[in-house]
């Protein structure tokens, strides 16, 4: 099953021309099943995505309010409670003081996390590995070449 989805023009600029519309439909759909396969690639079945993501969030950012989690993740405050928690139960944050406001809590990962993501990603990692080795070697430096796009693509946000 084909996902078509038709992609809305820029409200300030020009509606983009058919091959951009094809190229950026394609770039979705691809991204989406590669995700979702890496995310299939799992050390730890107890933890759900969105503590995954968390674990995440904070190996890259060290530590967070629980309302900091929740504006990067994306969800309510009263979820990301309800995922810190959880993950505070299996032992992989600390909830401390604030330091500069008592009234809040900075979230921290333990070292159980940290080696836990160590181990998906050298997981990940090496079921990528083999899928990039069944490339040849245009297709593999085409992919190296688009990583830089791809990071980039990834952080941009859309204009107001």
């Amino acid at each position: 099953m084909s996902e078509q989805l038709s992609v809305p023009p820029p409200a300030d600029g020009p509606s983009p021309d058919p091959l951009d519309r094809e190229a950026v439909n394609a770039l979705r759909a691809s991204v989406l099943r590669l995700s979702r396969r890496l995310k299939n690639q799992r050390v730890d079945e107890s933890l759900s995505p969105a503590e995954m993501s968390v674990l995440g969030t904070l190996a890259r950012c060290g530590t967070a309010t629980p309302s900091e989690l929740a504006r990067k993740e994306h969800v309510q405050p009263p979820s990301m409670t309800r995922i810190v928690a959880m993950l505070e139960a299996k032992g992989l944050v600390r909830l401390q003081a604030h330091p500069e406001d008592r009234r809040q809590k900075v979230v921290t990962q333990t070292e159980q996390a940290e080696s836990m993501l160590a181990a998906a990603r050298t997981k990940r990692n090496a079921w990528l590995s083999e899928l990039f080795g069944e490339l040849d070697e245009d297709d593999r430096a085409t992919l190296r070449a688009a990583a830089p796009v791809l990071e980039k693509l990834a952080h941009l946000s859309p204009r107001p």
